[in-house]
């Protein structure tokens, strides 16, 4: 029998388990819904997302990770051990070693939180990596190799872009504006164009649906629903792509500059590499359309989408978990 290892990608949107031997088991969002005043929890993951911005004032819905990061640590303890239980039970999951994959840059506060909420999930051994080099192995990168290879994953929280070789990063850089940043854009925009109050689902439909950055992309258009904020009335208004891409211009841009900064940083051989293979795109803000053209204008780099980015951290870590005796730089988890 395998042993039940586990293998965590604990993001800000979505939280995706990988057990070792089985493969991916779970993909539900990072939300539980919670009665206000006596913390009674209702619901968690998907249950919980849809009660998002519908609930009535004693029920709230939470999001315990942002930025990348533990903003509530009881959540997500009470979070993590829901999915355990969901995916086997405690029984099952005795005791199991888990690796979790967060950004680059974690200070040791944070690294501590993740360690302390797995540990009460019921870990008996945790090991802690970096996203960005689980998003390269599981988008097919071969980062053992003398050669650069870079990776720009855009989460829910946080956007890391890193260059690797000889299976570790080489230069790399973390910046909190990622997906949620973009809803929040999208939301801004509206209010300050159309004096229209929308919600985070309203924004990300918005996103999904006619969202372009490239000035040659979409040209969709969506009947969107809100409040008005002068009348207080529900009111619709018509949205086109090309107010999607003026909304995310300032995010997007602040995600090139530090592209850019990395590159700048990277040593030559590596950078001469990077521009024969091209930049992978990974996470959920890969598929915003035209954004892989944007980059590679900017960078004067190829840049390609990965094959199914939205789990290209969470099969890495899988790759990771299936040799966690055998890997090397594992050991540096290690408590």
């Amino acid at each position: 029998m395998f042993s039940k290892d586990i293998g965590i990608d604990l993001g800000t949107a979505n939280v995706l388990i990988y057990v070792r031997g089985q493969g991916i088991v779970l993909d539900e969002p990072s939300v539980v819904a919670m009665e206000s005043l006596s913390r009674t929890v209702l619901k968690v993951g998907e249950e919980a997302r849809r009660m998002v911005g519908r609930t009535p004032g004693n029920i709230i819905a939470i999001r315990p990770m942002r930025d990348g990061v533990i903003a509530d640590f009881e959540v997500t303890e009470i979070m993590l051990k829901h999915f355990i239980n969901k995916i086997g039970g405690r029984s099952w999951f005795r005791n199991p070693r888990i690796l979790i994959c967060g950004p680059t840059g974690m200070t040791s506060v944070e690294q501590k939180a993740i360690r302390e909420a797995a540990e009460k999930s019921g870990a008996r051994e945790v090991f802690l990596e970096e996203e960005p080099k689980a998003a390269a192995m599981g988008a097919g990168m071969d980062i053992f190799q003398p050669s650069g290879n870079m990776v720009i994953d855009i989460g829910g929280g946080t956007t890391d872009v890193a260059v690797l070789s000889m299976g570790d990063i080489v230069t790399s850089s973390s910046l909190k504006i990622a997906g949620d940043r973009f809803d929040s854009a999208i939301i801004k925009y509206i209010k300050n164009k159309y004096k229209l109050l929308i919600g985070e689902r309203t924004a990300e439909e918005i996103k999904v649906r006619i969202g372009t950055v490239s000035p040659s992309g979409k040209d969709d258009q969506i009947d969107i629903r809100g409040r008005d904020m002068v009348s207080g009335m529900p009111q619709t208004v018509n949205i086109h792509s090309f107010e999607v891409r003026e909304a995310l211009l300032e995010p997007i841009s602040a995600i090139i500059a530090s592209a850019k900064s990395v590159l700048e940083q990277t040593p030559p051989e590596l950078a001469a590499d990077i521009i024969e293979k091209g930049i992978i795109l990974t996470g959920g803000g890969a598929l915003l359309h035209g954004l892989d053209q944007l980059l590679s204008q900017e960078l004067m780099v190829p840049v390609l989408v990965a094959d199914d980015p939205m789990h290209c951290v969470v099969k890495g870590t899988g790759i990771m978990l299936e040799n966690l005796d055998k890997v090397a730089f594992m050991r540096s988890g290690r408590r």
